[in-house]
């Protein structure tokens, strides 16, 4: 359970991966969801990478438009320090968290050990959202 923030501020949750092309999108894209849909104003969430791809995958927007939700527009970004430092939570997708949890953060970190749906047939893609949109919906009945 996350760690209740202070003065009655946001917690606030970091997806956080290498690229921000595949895994992280797809939770920031699922959680902003449930977000609007359960009218959870206490949260926030940010995305980002290490080292940030050019683009979303292909395949990645194409599963999430499967699930009724339109990536295309999203482009990968750079995750700062501060970001992290300031997050209640930060969730890695499978990529190490050595780059972006310094060591005087006091947060909670998550790994949810995923696999990189970069160059997956479409099927293992729609597995692995299927999979992200799962650890969302647990992530919010924790909160």
């Amino acid at each position: 359970m996350p760690t209740p923030t202070k003065n009655d501020e946001p917690t606030t949750v970091a997806f956080v991966c290498v690229q921000n092309a595949g895994r992280s999108q797809m939770a920031y894209a699922f959680a902003e969801r449930e977000k609007r849909e359960r009218g959870r104003d206490d949260l926030e969430f940010v995305t980002g990478g290490t080292r940030p791809a050019d683009h979303v995958h292909p395949g990645v927007v194409e599963a999430m438009q499967a699930a009724g939700i339109d990536i295309s527009a999203r482009v990968p970004r750079e995750v700062s320090f501060a970001e992290i430092q300031d997050a209640d939570v930060v969730i890695t997708m499978g990529c190490s968290a050595e780059d972006v949890c310094p060591a005087n953060w006091s947060g909670e970190n998550r790994d949810w050990n995923l696999d990189d749906p970069d160059g997956k047939s479409p099927e293992e893609v729609a597995r692995i959202r299927d999979d992200i949109e799962a650890r969302v919906q647990e992530l919010f009945e924790e909160f």
